[in-house]
């Protein structure tokens, strides 16, 4: 097997815990929510294409708050040249990583020659990853999948890997399910193939020089600290958006951090000057609020928040709106204890010889 016995030297250090690019959840809306909860967790960027990047309008694709840091760019593409003017490009712009995508199963990037597609070819992934390498200082990563529609055994993903660690690739985080690029829509592909954790597991201790993240179906903080045991970070998707008060705990777990935990209120607040801002300058408010949908989801008051951030904005000033919001799960809250809540009982009311307390 090639480069087994190489260990390049790789850049940066790899964060224990990362929250996963996702198409219209990661925006920049969401990533400054979550910086509230998480000042450490990796963040990434939805995915961009190169081509996007190379023609379109970089400031409103690429552009960011300073308070998103660590923040990490996802590029879509398999044109090495074009690839290695996105990695300058990133790095003027002041992102902490590069990430290459080689995992997305849609019919829509298969068309363009990138994505899932690329895992039959290693070798064009090594160069491509030597290309961005080459154009910047940063870290230089890949998102893949375990495999895809026939190429899926263990000894598939280990050559893959092998031949991209030659180019000095910094991290590889691997999705835990194959892609069948045949047959299933993107959706299925996060569903339907199982999970392998135990072929990343066994990866990690092929190359045990090389970083390597975990991805996919986890949920909880058990789930997390059981695959750190194994490899040297965990990445979040989807429990990330629908439960992001998960990553309130985060800093203190996985980064030894000493801040107290934030208040689910408290990060709405302080959320209140971005919206403010962003309204002002013409951006409807529900492309902020809509992140913040699953922020009270399992405690009581849940259904309240989401009703009122559905309601229109009309004449309201976003801090209104969302104290407002804030209300109506303080009403729920205050209604659901007064039914649950028995009433004090009075000394003078419990019978003779009972034990006060009982």
């Amino acid at each position: 097997m090639e480069g087994l016995g190489r260990e390049p030297a790789l850049r940066g250090t790899t964060a224990p815990l990362s929250i996963a690019p996702m198409m219209d959840r990661t925006d920049r809306h969401f990533r400054f929510f979550l910086r509230q909860l998480t000042k450490k967790t990796l963040l990434y960027t939805e995915m961009k294409t190169a081509n996007a990047i190379l023609r379109g309008d970089r400031k409103r694709l690429l552009g960011y708050s300073d308070l998103e840091h660590p923040l990490a760019l996802q590029v879509g593409g398999s044109d090495p040249t074009q690839l290695s003017e996105v990695a300058r490009i990133a790095t003027d712009y002041g992102y902490d990583e590069l990430n290459l995508n080689v995992g997305c199963p849609s019919s829509r990037v298969r068309k363009g020659a990138f994505g899932a597609c690329l895992m039959a070819k290693p070798e064009l992934v090594a160069e491509c990853v030597n290309a961005m390498r080459s154009a910047t200082h940063i870290p230089v990563t890949v998102k893949h999948r375990i495999g895809i529609d026939e190429i899926d055994t263990y000894e598939d993903m280990e050559r893959f890997v092998s031949i991209v660690a030659e180019s000095a690739c910094d991290r590889f985080s691997v999705h835990a399910r194959k892609a069948w690029l045949k047959g299933l829509s993107p959706k299925q592909n996060r569903t339907i193939p199982p999970l392998r954790y135990p072929e990343i597991y066994r990866l990690k201790q092929r190359f045990p020089h090389l970083p390597i993240e975990i991805n996919g179906g986890i949920r909880d903080h058990d789930a997390i600290a059981h695959h750190l045991q194994h490899v040297d970070a965990v990445m979040i998707g989807r429990a990330a958006y629908e439960t992001p008060y998960l990553f309130a705990e985060a800093d203190q777990r996985y980064f030894s951090g000493t801040d107290s935990i934030i208040s689910r209120e408290d990060a709405v607040r302080a959320l209140i000057p971005y919206a403010s801002r962003h309204v002002e300058s013409g951006e409807p408010l529900h492309r902020i609020t809509r992140h913040l949908l699953t922020l009270f989801v399992g405690i009581p008051g849940t259904k309240a928040w989401k009703r009122a951030l559905s309601q229109p904005l009309a004449e309201e000033s976003p801090e209104t709106f969302l104290e407002n919001a804030l209300e109506a799960v303080r009403r729920v809250r205050s209604a659901e204890s007064e039914v649950t809540d028995p009433p004090p009982i009075r000394v003078e009311e419990l019978p003779p010889g009972a034990p006060i307390g009982a």
